[in-house]
């Protein structure tokens, strides 16, 4: 969708469609209260019959807490647009208002499904919704009218489709099953989650500083930009969530049952081990043609957009450490809040001072970096010590800059032989052929680095 908007709306209104996102998806945390996570933390330790109570009134509770969403983005629509400076904002966000209300029912499927190991309705969930906004945002803007509002509608109608769907899926492990009381009253609920609502509040006033000070300071225009190009490659985010889905429950239950610590320690560096496999080769080759990538996906207007995508990749070098399953399983969610607190307050602080020293978005961005890396870090330490062990024990960074080495030189070749042989191809062809020749390379001389890609690979393919 991004893709497409970029190319039929004009800066300012695709602008404002991200901002409206923006400020969705920064009040989404506050509104869901942390209940979406409660299913793979409460369900392992619940029969089904018990299970299909938990789930529905959960489900019930976030109705009603995305009502109460719909109605504070539609009353305080106009005091947002004025913080943001963009008085059209506020037209927008009264459009967008009933989302909230529809979408919140939807959410904690892929913490039912991976509960009783059923991920497959997870991929068809995920592509069936997805699919739905796709082209019911896409459809009006393209055949009525080139306008944010338009894409707007089509969220509206998509939202509601995507409700019966989920109530439909949520059901599905349950068909024949009579719920059962559980005993799980909402106070044993809130008294896991609230933490971690604190932990996800804290988390997105530091993710949402950097795109609040180049809303407020740079510009609508600035933000298309950033909006476009501050941003994870999608396979990585892809495959470290499936991973942190899958990992919840089974860590839940290893410390439910008190089981040896060495169940979590080694799911987690196969997890790691196997994650840097599939994503390093990725994220180096972005790195490499990210201004390519980024003129190809969002056209020659947004190339300025590429500084943005070089800067946020370098985060993807990290973020496949997913240790949110690993501190909450533990307990510690209360640490957990406060890290996210601690990297909140110094976003806001440094990303200030950037601001008023260099005053570019880029320095905003480049600071944005450097302290998630630093928090990523720091919960690694902690995790280590919880779990008794060194951190290069549970953070095998020697394995990691091998992987990254053997990516980095196969790109290196790669980019020589475009240079000499193909210096003025089509962008399309360039990253094309660029990617057929990287892997030609990377393969192959992956058994001088002893790292096996056949094994993870055959059986992706086998399943796919």
């Amino acid at each position: 969708t991004a893709a497409v908007l970029s190319r039929l709306l004009d800066k300012h209104e695709y602008g404002t469609y991200r901002q409206i996102l923006y400020v969705y998806n920064t009040l989404l945390i506050v509104f869901t209260a942390g209940l979406p996570g409660v299913f793979s933390y409460f369900l392992p330790r619940y029969g089904l019959p018990e299970g299909k109570e938990i789930v529905f009134k959960i489900s019930r509770v976030l109705f009603l807490a995305g009502l109460v969403f719909s109605l504070f983005l539609f009353f305080c629509s106009g005091i947002i647009a004025q913080i943001l400076r963009n008085p059209e904002l506020a037209r927008g966000l009264k459009y967008f208002s009933p989302v909230p209300m529809l979408l919140l029912p939807t959410l904690g499927i892929e913490g039912i499904f991976s509960t009783y190991k059923k991920t497959l309705f997870i991929a068809i969930y995920n592509v069936l919704s997805r699919s739905l906004v796709f082209v019911f945002i896409l459809i009006p803007v393209l055949l009525i009218s080139k306008s944010y509002l338009y894409a707007i509608y089509g969220w509206v109608i998509s939202s509601f489709i995507i409700l019966l769907v989920a109530y439909y899926f949520k059901n599905i492990p349950y068909k024949g099953v009579k719920p059962v009381k559980s005993g799980l009253s909402f106070r044993e609920i809130l008294a896991y989650s609230l933490p971690i609502v604190s932990a996800s509040i804290a988390g997105t006033i530091f993710r949402s500083a950097n795109q609040f000070y180049i809303s407020r300071y740079f510009g609508t225009e600035v933000f298309a930009d950033f909006s476009n190009g501050f941003i994870e490659i999608p396979f990585v985010s892809m495959i470290t969530s499936a991973t942190s889905v899958v990992l919840m429950p089974v860590f839940s239950k290893v410390v439910y049952e008190k089981s040896d610590v060495a169940q979590i320690t080694g799911p987690w560096r196969n997890a790691l081990n196997k994650s840097a496999i599939l994503i390093y080769p990725m994220v180096v080759f972005f790195l490499f043609y990210s201004k390519e990538v980024v003129t190809i996906i969002y056209s020659e207007a947004y190339e300025s957009s590429s500084v943005f995508f070089s800067i946020a990749i370098v985060q993807n070098f990290f973020n496949i450490i997913i240790f949110a399953p690993l501190l909450l399983s533990l307990g510690k969610s209360k640490f957990y809040a406060r890290l996210f607190y601690g990297l909140a307050a110094a976003t806001w602080v440094f990303e200030y001072a950037v601001i008023k020293i260099f005053n570019t978005p880029v320095s905003v961005a480049v600071c944005f970096v450097i302290i998630s890396v630093c928090g990523t870090l720091i919960s690694l330490f902690y995790s280590a010590r919880l779990l008794g062990t060194s951190f290069f024990k549970l953070f095998p960074i020697g394995r990691l800059l091998v992987i990254g080495l053997h990516s980095l030189i196969s790109i290196v070749i790669v980019r020589f032989i475009m240079i000499e042989l193909f210096p003025e191809l089509h962008i399309i062809l360039s990253v094309g052929i660029g990617w057929i020749l990287y892997l030609i390379v990377l393969l192959p001389s992956a058994r001088v680095f002893k790292i096996n890609y056949r094994e993870i690979l055959i059986p992706l393919l086998k399943r796919n």
